[in-house]
C-alpha cells in the first residue's frame, strides 16, 4: 500500500495505532492508510472496513494493556499527519479514573430528598407534602457546608435531625447557625448540643428591644455545585418543622442561581455583624440564660372543653353528634362510635345522652358499663358537668353500690355478680359500653345478650382486636356511626403530636416461648427484671431525648410488676423519682402517685397494664414502652395516655424499646393502627423514615431497630390460612387487585392451591356473603351449579394467574360478557382463545357437548 500523496510505503507503524483505527476503519479506505500490516494485501476494496475493523478489533485486545498514554498520544499524532490534518493532541494527558476524597474512599449511601436536588418546591406540611424534618435530614447527609438562620432553636427540633447532624460532624463538614434570644423561646440545651455534640460554630443576637430576626432558612452547599437552599416560616422547634401551617420554599443553585448567590451573600454578611456574637457553652452559658429569662418564655394555648357552666362540643365532636341522629333517623338505634383516645369519647356520650333527655322530654335511664373503676368516675364526672348536677350517677363497683337505681356507672363485673337475671332487660332506656373492643369477653357478651335499652351506644378507638375480630361486624352489622381515627386526629389537630423513637435494646426475643398470641409473661420478666445494661440502655437513651428528665411527667409500662418495681429503683438510684403501681395498689396510694406525677414531685410511674385505658391525666408527655405491644389496640391505649392537651405541653415523646423478636410478633400491626398504612405503604414508609406522617408527628427508627422492623414486616407475607383470613379481614377489601396492593401480598399467596379462593378468604373474613366481582364474572350464576361443581370452579381459579399479557386478558373479558359473540362468529385466534379458557376451567370437558354451553354458564345464562 502506498501513502496518498504517491510517496514510498511508510514505515509499519507499532501496533498500539489500532485503538485509533477502530473507531475510523468504516470511514477510512486501505490505500489512504500507511502500510498496516501484509494481511490487507489481498483484500477487495468493498471487504476492507468489515475485515479491517476486524483485525482492528482483534489487535487492539492483544495490545493496548501494554501501551502507555504517552505512547498512544505519539502514535495518534503520527496518525494525524499521515492524514494531513492541522489537529494535534497535546502532550501529558493522563486517564480519569476516579473522584474522591483521600479520607473518604468508603461509597456513602445517601438518601435522596423527595425534590431533587436541580428543582424547587413548596413545602407546606400538608398530607400531600415530605415533612421538613425528613426533608432536611436527607439534605443534611449530601451536604459539604451547612448554614442555618432562626429565629429560636429548640431541643425538640434539634433530636429530629440527629442522626444525619452527627454523621455532618464525622465527616468534617461545616455546620454555622445563626439564631436569637428572640421571646425566650430558643432553649438552652439545644444551642449547648448544637456546639459540644455537632460540632456547630454558633452566633447568638441577645438584642431584646432592636429589630429582631424572623428570617429562617437552611443553605445546603455541595461540592458537586448542586446547592439547595429552604426559606420560610420555620425555625428550629418539632412545631416548626413538622406542625401545622408552616411554608417553605425549597430552591435550587439549578433552577434559582441568583437567589441561592444572594442567600449566601446575605448570610455571610449577618455572620460578620458585631450584633450576632460567638457563642461558648462554658463561657457564654450564663449569659444565655439571663437574656432568655429576661425575654420572656412562650407559653402554649390549650383549648378547653368547656365554657362558662355549660359543656360546649368542638367541631369534631358535633360532627360526631349529627352522624348519630342520622343514624337513628334511619332506624338504627344500636350504634357504634369510633374516636381516638383524647378526642373525647365520654363527652360525646354525654351530650348525646343529654340531647335524648330533652328530644323525649323526660329524664331516661342510664347505665354506663366499663371494665375499671377509675374509668367509671371518670365519666360520671363528665356527665356531671354536661348536665349542670354535681349529683347526678351511681357507682356500681368495689364498695359502691347504687340506692335510686336511676344512672348507674357499673363495671361489668359488678352486674355479672349481681346476676343479669336480675334486671329486666329494658330497665335501662339508655346503655352506653366503654371501650366496646371488650365486647367479645363472656360477661359482656352475657349483658349485651340479655338488655334490651330504647338506645345501645358503643364507644371504642379500635374495634380491631388482636385476634382478627372487628367488634362493628359482631355487633353492628359493619356500621360504624361516627368516625375520627388516630391519623385523622392528628391530622385535624385535635391531639398533641407525638414523636415516636424505635430504639434498639439488644435483646434477643427470638428464644422466648410464644403462647396464644404473645410472648410467655414469665420468660420476658426474667429477661427484663435485672437486666442492668438494658435498664442503663433506657435511661441513656431517655436522657438523650427528653429536654430534662426533671421536668418530664412519664408512663413506663412494664411487662410484671416485679419488672415495674425493679425499673422504679433503677430510675431512683439514678436520681429520676419513680414509683411502681399494681393490680394490688390501693386507690388511694394509686390517686398519690398520679397527683405526685402531675405536680412533678415525681418524673415516672412504672405500671403493669393498669393504665391502658382510663388514665386522666393530660399532662403525661412522655411514654415508655418497655415490653414488646403486639396488639394494636394496646399499643394505641398506651399512646394515648399522652396525647390528650395540656398547657405547656407541645409533643408526646414515645420510646419504645425494640429488641429481635419471633417470628410470630407482627410490627405490622402497630404500625399500620399507628399510620394508616398498609403493609405495602408501611414497608416504604419504614425505608424512608416515614416523611408522610400527620403534621407534627415523626416516627424515627435507629438504624438496628430499622431494619429489625423492616425484616420483620417482610416476613408477615408468609402466611398460613388461618392468619390470611385475618390480614384479608384486617384491610376490609373486597376487590382482590386492592387488597394485593395495599397488603403487598402477591396473587399467588391467595391461589395456593385448588383449595383456595378469593372468594373463599372473603367469607372466612366475613367481608362478603356472596361472590367477588373477579370471580362473579367468571362464574356467572355459580350458585345454580351443584356444591360440588362450584368447589371445582373455585378451585380452577388458580389456573388462572399464569395470564399476564394482555391480549389474552381481554380475550377472556370479552368472552364472559354478555355480549360475547357465538363460538363459530370468532375469528380464529379468538377460537383458540376460547378454547384455552374452556379447558382451563374444565379440564375434563366438563360434561359439555360444546364450548357454547360452558361458556354460556360463565356469562350468566
Amino acid at each position: 500500500m502506498t501513502t496518498s500523496t504517491g510517496g514510498q510505503a511508510a514505515a509499519r507503524l507499532p501496533e498500539g495505532i489500532y485503538e485509533l483505527l477502530h473507531t475510523e476503519a468504516l470511514a477510512l479506505r486501505v490505500e489512504q492508510l500507511p502500510d498496516l500490516s501484509p494481511s490487507f494485501a489481498d483484500v477487495d476494496d468493498e471487504d476492507t472496513p468489515d475485515v479491517l475493523s476486524r483485525h482492528v478489533a482483534d489487535a487492539v485486545r492483544q495490545s493496548l494493556a501494554a501501551a502507555k498514554p504517552a505512547d498512544r498520544v505519539a502514535l495518534a499524532n503520527r496518525l494525524l499527519q499521515e492524514l494531513n490534518t492541522a489537529d494535534r493532541i497535546a502532550d501529558g494527558p493522563t486517564q480519569l479514573q476516579s473522584l474522591h476524597r483521600p479520607d473518604a474512599l468508603k461509597r456513602r449511601q445517601l438518601r435522596r430528598p423527595t425534590t431533587k436536588l436541580s428543582d424547587s418546591a413548596l413545602l407546606t406540611n400538608s398530607k400531600d407534602d415530605p415533612n421538613l424534618a425528613a426533608e432536611l435530614r436527607a439534605e443534611i447527609e449530601s451536604a459539604n457546608t451547612v448554614d442555618l438562620l432562626c429565629a429560636f432553636v429548640r431541643w425538640t427540633g434539634l433530636r429530629l435531625l440527629q442522626p444525619a447532624l452527627e454523621e455532618l460532624k464525622e465527616r468534617g463538614a461545616k455546620l454555622r447557625v445563626l439564631t436569637t434570644t428572640y421571646m425566650g423561646a430558643t432553649e438552652r440545651r439545644a444551642i449547648d448540643e448544637l456546639v459540644k455534640r455537632y460540632g456547630a460554630e454558633v452566633k447568638i443576637n441577645y438584642e431584646s428591644q432592636a429589630t429582631r430576626l424572623h428570617a429562617k432558612a437552611w443553605l445546603f452547599r455541595r461540592d458537586s455545585g448542586f446547592d439547595t437552599a429552604y426559606v420560610g416560616s420555620s425555625n428550629l422547634s418539632q412545631a416548626a418543622l413538622l406542625d401545622g401551617l408552616e411554608w417553605n420554599v425549597r430552591l435550587s443553585s439549578v433552577g434559582t442561581p441568583t437567589l441561592l448567590q444572594k442567600f449566601e451573600v446575605t448570610f455571610d454578611s449577618y455572620w460578620e455583624q458585631r450584633a450576632f456574637q460567638s457563642y461558648d457553652p462554658q463561657r457564654d452559658g450564663e449569659k444565655l440564660d439571663a437574656a432568655l429569662e429576661r425575654n420572656g418564655g412562650r407559653r402554649t394555648a390549650v383549648p378547653g372543653a368547656a365554657t362558662g357552666l355549660e359543656v360546649q362540643p368542638f367541631l369534631h365532636q358535633e360532627e360526631m353528634l349529627e352522624d348519630l341522629e342520622a343514624e337513628r333517623l334511619k332506624g338504627f338505634n344500636d350504634n357504634l362510635v369510633v374516636a381516638a383516645t383524647g378526642t373525647g369519647k365520654t363527652v360525646i356520650a354525654a351530650l348525646d345522652y343529654k340531647r335524648l333527655c330533652e328530644s323525649a322530654g323526660r329524664d331516661l335511664k342510664l347505665l354506663f358499663v366499663a371494665h375499671r373503676q377509675e374509668i367509671l368516675k371518670q365519666a360520671m364526672r363528665t356527665y356531671r358537668d354536661v348536665m349542670q348536677d354535681g349529683a347526678f350517677g351511681e357507682l356500681y363497683v368495689g364498695e359502691h353500690k347504687p340506692a335510686q337505681w336511676k344512672h348507674i356507672f357499673a363495671s361489668v363485673q359488678s352486674l355479672s355478680s349481681l346476676g343479669m337475671e336480675q334486671l329486666e332487660p329494658d330497665f335501662f332506656d339508655v346503655v352506653v359500653i366503654d371501650e366496646f373492643h371488650h365486647a367479645m369477653a363472656p360477661t359482656y357478651r352475657r349483658l349485651l345478650d340479655h338488655l334490651r335499652p330504647q338506645q345501645l351506644l358503643g364507644l371504642t378507638a379500635t374495634p380491631e382486636r388482636g385476634d382478627g375480630v372487628d367488634v362493628a361486624k359482631q355487633f353492628f352489622d359493619g356500621r360504624t356511626a361516627s368516625e375520627l381515627r388516630l391519623w385523622d386526629a392528628l391530622d385535624a389537630d385535635l391531639l398533641v403530636p407525638f414523636h415516636y423513637f424505635g430504639v434498639s435494646d439488644d435483646v434477643d426475643l427470638s428464644q422466648v416461648e410464644w403462647k396464644r398470641g404473645s410472648y410467655d409473661t414469665a420468660q420476658l420478666n426474667n429477661l427484663y427484671t435485672g437486666n442492668d445494661a438494658r435498664a442503663a440502655k433506657v435511661i441513656r437513651e431517655l436522657r438523650d431525648k427528653v429536654t430534662g428528665t426533671d421536668q418530664m411527667r412519664a408512663i413506663g409500662f412494664c411487662v410484671s410488676v416485679q419488672h415495674a418495681h425493679y425499673m422504679a429503683q433503677v430510675f431512683n438510684r439514678a436520681g429520676i423519682a419513680s414509683v411502681a403501681v399494681d393490680a394490688s395498689t390501693d386507690d388511694v396510694e394509686r390517686a398519690a402517685a398520679l397527683e405526685r406525677l402531675r405536680r412533678r414531685e415525681i418524673n415516672c410511674i412504672f405500671a403493669v397494664d393498669l393504665f391502658n385505658e382510663g388514665l386522666d391525666l393530660p399532662q403525661v408527655d412522655t411514654i415508655l414502652m418497655l415490653r414488646p405491644t403486639q396488639s394494636a389496640t394496646i399499643f394505641l391505649q398506651q399512646l394515648g395516655r399522652g396525647l390528650r392537651r395540656a398547657e405547656g405541653k407541645a409533643v408526646l415523646t414515645v420510646m419504645d424499646f425494640i429488641g429481635q423478636q419471633r417470628r410470630e410478633f407482627r410490627f405490622d400491626l402497630r404500625y399500620r393502627a399507628l399510620t394508616g398504612y398498609g403493609r405495602k405503604e408501611l414497608e416504604k414508609a419504614v425505608e424512608d423514615e416515614f416523611p408522610y406522617l400527620p403534621s407534627g408527628s415523626q416516627i424515627v427508627l435507629d438504624r438496628v431497630a430499622q431494619k429489625v422492623v423492616m425484616d420483620n414486616i417482610k416476613t408477615q407475607l408468609r402466611f398460613n390460612r388461618v392468619q390470611l383470613v385475618r390480614d384479608i379481614a384486617s384491610y376490609a377489601e373486597t376487590e382482590l387487585e386492592a387488597y394485593l396492593e395495599r397488603s403487598g401480598n402477591d396473587v399467588k399467596s391467595i391461589y395456593r392451591s385448588t383449595r383456595d379462593s378469593w372468594t373463599g378468604y372473603l367469607r372466612q373474613a366475613g367481608l362478603i356473603e356472596g361472590f367477588s366481582p373477579l370471580e362473579s364474572v367468571l362464574i356467572g350464576r355459580i350458585q345454580e351449579l351443584s356444591d360440588a361443581g362450584e368447589k371445582k370452579l373455585l378451585g380452577r381459579m388458580a389456573a388462572l394467574i399464569h395470564v399476564d399479557d394482555p391480549e389474552r386478558a381481554e380475550a377472556y373479558s370479552m368472552l364472559v360478557g354478555a355480549d360475547a359473540p357465538r363460538y363459530a362468529e370468532l375469528g380464529r385466534r379468538e377460537q383458540a382463545f376460547a378454547r384455552m379458557l374452556f379447558y382451563t376451567l374444565w379440564d375434563d370437558g366438563g360434561g359439555f357437548q360444546m364450548y357454547d354451553a360452558g361458556l354460556d354458564y360463565l356469562r350468566g345464562y
